[in-house]
């Protein structure tokens, strides 16, 4: 049974941790804020070199706020993990009352809320800097939003799999795992734009198919529901081996001794 006081009380105590790891808090504005320049000016550059493709800006902006999605929901499972084990806490936290369920939900809580944050501010700077309004999907980017931070969850999980079982030994993939995804997720380009091994492996990852609908929006108008339910299909597969290979190595971890991890 899940005791949601012990769950929201691991979400406070990880907010009111924000004001001693302000560089935790700096990540939710630095990175977007400097793909928002980078990219946003590659897009404009080539939008004033091709007149045939109107959309280059738009589509790049697209691909960049909504990834944030996926890498705030892996980023937060893994860094919240890290954290503890960073703090030397891993051990008191697991000899508490809280159960792994209870401590996995407060990730994803957490992590969720941080996520909203981070996205609104870098749809605001979007339309400040770019004048691209990411309203323009309408009530469709909920449902697309919300399948990309399940694909985020899913690979947090499975990234912090590895993180229970060896520790700071790996941790360089807290960092890096989510990006081995992102080139197969088309977010700046149709899938149709990769070679047909590429096409592919981008046939089973969820959110090749979020920005392919993105683009039919943002391109005919049309509103493509069959992506979206093929997306979350993927998803809920995903996130269930996920979680279950988190608690397999959890458990595996435990038998060896927890505190070998700090």
């Amino acid at each position: 049974m899940i005791n949601f006081n012990r769950v929201f009380a691991m979400v406070i105590r990880d907010f009111l941790n924000l004001r001693h790891v302000p560089d935790r808090l700096a990540d939710m504005f630095y990175w977007p804020i400097v793909d928002l320049l980078l990219w946003g000016l590659v897009g404009l550059y080539f939008a004033q070199k091709n007149s045939n493709f109107p959309y280059a800006v738009p589509v790049i902006l697209t691909g960049l706020v909504f990834w944030i999605a996926i890498w705030r929901g892996q980023f937060e499972i893994n860094i919240n993990l890290l954290s503890e084990i960073w703090d030397k806490n891993l051990v008191n936290i697991l000899a508490s009352p809280l159960k792994p369920i209870e401590w996995m939900l407060s990730f994803l809580i957490f992590g969720g809320i941080k996520m909203l944050i981070s996205l609104a501010f870098s749809a605001f700077m979007a339309f400040l800097l770019y004048h691209f309004n990411i309203f323009i999907y309408g009530f469709s980017i909920i449902p697309f939003m919300l399948s990309l931070l399940i694909t985020g969850w899913a690979v947090g999980f499975f990234v912090a799999g590895f993180l229970i079982y060896f520790g700071q030994r790996i941790q360089t993939i807290a960092w890096s795992a989510v990006f081995l995804i992102i080139p197969f997720s088309a977010p700046y380009y149709s899938v149709s734009t990769l070679p047909p091994w590429a096409q592919i492996i981008s046939k089973a990852i969820p959110s090749s198919y979020v920005f392919e609908g993105l683009r039919q929006i943002l391109f005919t108008g049309n509103y493509s529901s069959d992506k979206l339910f093929i997306s979350f299909g993927l998803n809920f597969v995903y996130l269930i081996l996920s979680v279950w290979f988190f608690m397999f190595m959890f458990e595996k971890s435990r038998k060896l001794g927890l505190g070998r991890l700090i």
